[in-house]
């Protein structure tokens, strides 16, 4: 005879689109989530392999022999109850709703549903939304902002990398308001990882080895996701300058948000107000003042790390804020909203230490 609780039995996950970055961290992730349970991984590309054939990684892990098979919603929902869709824009929002129509939780790591206007994604994205009937139903999971409705949510759109560092870095600023709303700009700064895995030219390792460049000035796609979140916590629309840059790294985001003051305030009381802001979310560090953020404090964990400078001969209050691009701004992300989903402990998983030298 035994006593004592009967341990429950690890949540059924499956993730379709197992051959990207975003993919390869979320295996990661998951080899060290005992709540949670990978057992379909799909891929068009590479059905017919085990995940050891293409990650080696995995190799001696209770992951390494898992097939990889073609992505069919019936066989997901049959093996799951809960999957990620790592898998580009246009792609995911017909599995999404085929899965969800059968009951699974669906964590969408695209961009499918993270605007709310089918106008706004069909301009930016350059194709047509068929499932626009979905977008009132997918919360816009970033966890210090949105925990509570992503608890009850059974759709979650994965937030972009860019959004996360800028949205999370300007959210005090904009709900105290002490900032103006108009004249934001975003400098921002990618790894390589960002731009995915598939072979292109501006991605090559020659190309971006030993250089350093921006991309997408005034037409990168995460603008219109920034500025509806930004828009929402300011009460108003806003627009902001969002310029992105590639850096010759792997992973990692370092935006350096330029704003401009309401009313005069010194860099102790504007410390004070992200501190108390974030004093509840572990993940975001608001660095003491006089300290910068750096990439390699953050690599492979959920940590945002914030800092404040106020320059009172300009006028501007200047953040930066410093995130992994793979795991807070995508993988991590998303397994931290499969927690809240699956009424888990939002760190399950996650207490992940930086990957340093």
């Amino acid at each position: 005879m035994t006593t004592g609780a009967t341990k429950a039995a690890p949540v059924r996950a499956g993730l379709v689109g197992a051959t990207g970055y975003t993919g390869m961290e979320l295996i990661r992730l998951l080899l060290g989530h005992h709540s949670m349970e990978l057992v379909r991984v799909t891929s068009r590309a590479e059905a017919g392999k085990r995940l050891d054939d293409i990650y080696p990684f995995t190799q001696g892990t209770r992951y390494g022999g898992l097939a990889i098979t073609e992505p069919d919603a019936e066989d997901l929902a049959a093996a799951c109850d809960i999957a990620f869709l790592a898998v580009p824009h246009g792609a995911a929002m017909e599995m999404a709703a085929q899965l969800h129509s059968r009951g699974l939780k669906v964590v969408d790591l695209s961009a499918d549903f993270r605007l709310h206007d089918s106008d706004v994604y069909e301009q930016w994205y350059n194709t047509g939304h068929t499932r626009t009937e979905m977008l009132g139903q997918a919360v816009y999971g970033l966890p210090e902002l949105y925990a509570e409705q992503t608890r009850n949510a059974t759709l979650v759109a994965n937030p972009g990398c860019y959004p996360t560092s800028v949205i999370l870095g300007l959210y005090p600023a904009l709900k105290e308001g002490m900032i103006l709303p108009n004249g934001i700009v975003i400098d921002a700064k990618s790894g390589a990882t960002g731009a995915g895995r598939k072979a292109s030219v501006p991605s090559l390792f020659c190309e971006v080895q030993d250089s350093f460049r921006a991309y997408g000035i005034g037409t990168h796609r995460h603008t219109p996701e920034i500025e509806q979140e930004l828009s929402a916590i300011a009460g108003a629309p806003l627009t902001v300058s969002f310029n992105p840059h590639l850096l010759p790294v792997n992973r990692g985001i370092l935006s350096t948000i330029y704003t401009t003051l309401q009313h005069e305030m010194s860099a102790d009381d504007v410390q004070a107000i992200y501190e108390n802001a974030y004093a509840d979310k572990p993940w975001v560090r608001v660095l003491p003042k006089g300290s910068l953020p750096a990439l390699r404090n953050v690599r492979g964990t959920m940590y945002c790390d914030m800092a404040l400078v106020v320059d009172p001969r300009t006028h501007r209050l200047i953040i930066v804020s410093c995130i992994d691009n793979l795991c807070r701004g995508a993988s991590g992300q998303a397994l931290a909203n499969a927690n809240l989903m699956l009424g888990l402990p939002v760190n399950t998983g996650l207490d992940l230490a930086p990957l340093v030298p």
